[in-house]
């Protein structure tokens, strides 16, 4: 589990919290950072460097016995063998670099990174575009290489033998003499440099033995893969009927793992789990093809993350009086990173709904704000209220909204979508089909009263298209009505 903190005032408390949570991992990552996609405010305004993060990070760890439980890293603008050096030293055992590769592999900093039109071709899906890229993965072996030996270089000098050995050592970190600069003279690195952690010997860094215990052995999955794993050997289909409660967090995530480890060929729907209950977090996350989870109840936040194949509906308890469509039935972030599989939900989802989604069919009955962010790929049919700035960053994949109050539109960030009435046959049939298919799996009353007065619906829904993503897909039928018309003028 690991855990990512901005570099910012009071970093170590929280730090500290996560600790205690379970965290392995916690990454403190400094202001200095190339995110192309994030707003100029934050670029500008949000964070400190990662040196002043980790510095607190660390201290309070120690000073809270919480230190040897857990690896720190640090990000942030990591450029030469000397800030790894300098990281180590003030707490540090792993150390990521994203910008400089960057860098080496051709990106020239545009920070345009979320509306694919990276000139150099490195975060962009337009082919046009990508045929710019001139990077190796040799570049950055190289510079990792150059980086690795200055380090050499600074621990050679230093006296240490390992990284291992320089973690937390502050008593080889001072500030430089004869400042000149009228600012720089006056920093105080005082409380950066606290050696007082030093007396505590072997608290300053992770001890594997003290890890935190996460108790998979105990989770559900377990138990299900034992009563699974017979009639998978045997190629059968298995049905079971499970209880579910909220501390089952990433059910099915074990045994989608060993699925797709050990019966790559499986068939779809080959297991089919009917769950009873409110899931935990992570209901569903990376299940592959062939797992389907049916869920009667309700589901807490990240349903789906990563969907790789799989099948989750979910629906309400049967004996509920209430109305599907008018209530929640999952949290927020559902299907975060799906890359293939459905998802059929007879209710309302929370906010971020299929975020950065690359190829998950997903239907719903309503949804928070920041819907189909930075999507690429897909279908989303959304049978109800979207929330606010759908479509944000999205540059693949297709969405369908039931507008049927007309201020869809008002929601919707229009910066690299378009908006369009259902007018094409093969959007209506495929919409159709998706909420067929939705009724026949969840039994949603509002998908019924759809199907059994279609003509009078359809007209109500919205295509939500990004605009590159259109140009593509219509040059791609003109090369194929191309290529029939040069078939049959080669035959006749």
């Amino acid at each position: 589990v690991s855990v990512k903190l901005v570099a910012e005032g009071g970093v170590g408390t929280v730090a500290a919290g996560v600790a205690k949570g379970g965290a392995d991992i916690i990454l403190i990552s400094g202001y200095d950072g190339g995110t192309g996609a994030a707003p100029k405010t934050s670029i500008q305004n949000a964070g400190v460097p990662w040196e002043l993060g980790l510095a607190e990070a660390q201290q309070t760890l120690v000073a809270n016995n919480l230190r040897s439980r857990v690896m720190l890293e640090a990000d942030g603008k990591l450029m030469s063998g000397r800030d790894v050096a300098i990281a180590a030293l003030l707490g540090a055992e792993g150390f990521g670099f994203a910008t400089a590769p960057l860098v080496a592999l051709g990106c020239v900093m545009m920070r345009v990174c979320n509306q694919d039109t990276c000139p150099v071709g490195i975060a962009t899906q337009n082919e046009k575009l990508r045929k710019n890229f001139t990077g190796k993965p040799e570049y950055v072996v190289n510079f990792m290489r150059f980086i690795a030996e200055e380090l050499r270089e600074y621990m050679a000098a230093l006296g240490f033998k390992t990284v291992d050995e320089m973690v937390g050592r502050v008593d080889k970190l001072k500030v430089k003499e004869h400042i000149s600069g009228w600012k720089a003279s006056k920093v105080d690195l005082s409380l950066i440099l606290e050696k007082s952690q030093l007396a505590l010997g072997n608290g300053i860094r992770f001890e594997k033995d003290k890890s935190y215990d996460h108790k998979l052995d105990e989770v559900k999955d377990n138990e299900i893969l034992k009563v699974v794993k017979p009639s998978l050997d045997l190629g059968e289909d298995i049905r079971l009927e499970v209880n579910v409660k909220n501390t089952d967090r990433a059910f099915g995530t074990i045994l989608g793992s060993e699925i797709t480890r050990s019966y790559s060929k499986i068939k779809e729907d080959s297991v089919w789990l009917k769950c009873i209950g409110t899931a935990g977090q992570s209901f569903g996350a990376f299940i592959p093809k062939g797992l389907t989870l049916e869920i009667e109840g309700d589901v807490n936040d990240y349903l789906g993350k990563g969907l790789s194949g799989g099948k989750i509906i979910a629906y309400p308890a049967r004996d509920s009086r209430f109305k599907a469509e008018e209530n929640i039935l999952v949290g927020n972030v559902s299907l975060y990173g799906a890359t293939s599989g459905e998802a059929y939900l007879n209710g309302i989802a929370g906010e971020r709904f299929a975020v950065r989604n690359s190829g998950a069919i997903a239907v719903v009955e309503g949804v928070g704000d920041h819907c189909c962010e930075y999507m690429t790929g897909g279908r989303v049919v959304v049978l109800g209220e979207t929330g606010r700035n759908f479509a944000a960053g999205m540059s693949g994949g297709v969405a369908y909204i039931w507008d049927k109050d007309r201020k869809f539109d008002y929601f919707c960030n229009m910066e690299m979508v378009e908006l369009s009435l259902l007018e094409d046959s093969a959007a209506r049939k495929e919409l159709h089909e998706l909420i067929r298919q939705h009724y026949l799996y969840t039994g949603s009353q509002l998908a019924r009263k759809m199907l059994d007065n279609w003509n009078r619906y359809v007209d109500d829904f919205i295509q939500v298209t990004p605009i590159e993503y259109k140009r593509v897909l219509a040059e791609e039928q003109m090369k194929k009505l191309q290529q029939k018309i040069a078939e049959v003028q080669r035959d006749y």
